[in-house]
């Protein structure tokens, strides 16, 4: 009788905390980390049902998972999450700071409410978590793995939506910088800059723009939360231990196509 071969988990017992984590790429993420054996904690602002079904998936499928209702523009209530995994599960291992929002103002259009709710949310969420993170990640003295979820924005300008490229290029400098500060710590700081995702962000779109969007990407589709749980996860996980301060384009080739910009 042949011995069974033993499933590859390359997160077996990490802790990773997802913010925005019950829907769209966050919710990929989450149920890619926890298929690939890590302990959750499932940051959320909405839609309490949705994450305790995530977490119900989770647990019947033998993983574990928590979910963790916080406003990442709040210090205070990023301090709870790290408190939320530090207490259930023990540790911190992979902080991804997912959490975003996107209005479309342009510069003529943008108000200061409209700015200071997306930056709160997208950048100054992203900078707090990464501190708060580190710092637990230096208590227990063995490293650790920060992804910031950015954008192909992060590099690529959106004349409709200025507020929002300029928080996913601050992410791209907080990946850089944060990830050269904390280096001597062995804390990875990765980014992961999607393209063109199927999330509920797009249930508005007509046919007639889904097929042009679908055209713009050389490899013809948009692409999916599962796909970016993925790339995610190879990030954090020691595949990618001398990948740090750099950012992972993960858009089907967009940015490079002629005349996609």
């Amino acid at each position: 009788m042949s011995t069974p071969v033993a499933q590859h988990r390359p997160l077996e017992g990490k802790v990773v905390l997802v913010t925005g984590g019950n829907s769209g790429i966050g919710e990929g993420i989450v149920r890619e980390a926890a298929s690939q054996g890590a302990k959750v904690v499932i940051d959320y602002v909405s839609d309490p049902e949705a994450t305790d079904a995530i977490v119900a998936d989770i647990t019947k499928a033998g993983g574990e998972a928590v979910g963790c209702q916080a406003d990442v523009s709040k210090v205070d209530d990023l301090r709870r999450l790290v408190d939320t995994a530090v207490e259930r599960f023990g540790r911190l291992d992979v902080m991804v700071n997912n959490a975003g929002v996107e209005f479309g103002e342009t510069l003529t259009t943008l108000t200061e409410e409209k700015y200071d709710l997306l930056m709160g949310i997208n950048l100054r969420g992203a900078v707090f978590g990464t501190q708060l993170a580190a710092e637990q990640m230096r208590r227990q003295g063995d490293g650790g793995v920060v992804v910031n979820i950015t954008s192909t924005h992060e590099d690529w300008p959106m004349p409709s939506d200025l507020a929002y490229c300029i928080s996913k290029g601050g992410m791209r400098m907080l990946t850089r910088t944060a990830g050269v500060e904390l280096g001597p710590d062995r804390i990875r700081v990765v980014g992961v800059g999607p393209g063109a995702i199927d999330t509920p962000i797009n249930d508005d779109d007509t046919p007639e723009e889904t097929r042009a969007l679908e055209a713009a990407v050389p490899l013809g589709y948009i692409g999916t939360p599962t796909e970016m749980g993925k790339v995610v996860c190879w990030a954090a996980s020691d595949a990618a231990s001398y990948v740090t301060a750099t950012t992972i384009m993960a858009d089907g080739g967009l940015m490079q196509k002629p005349g996609a910009v």
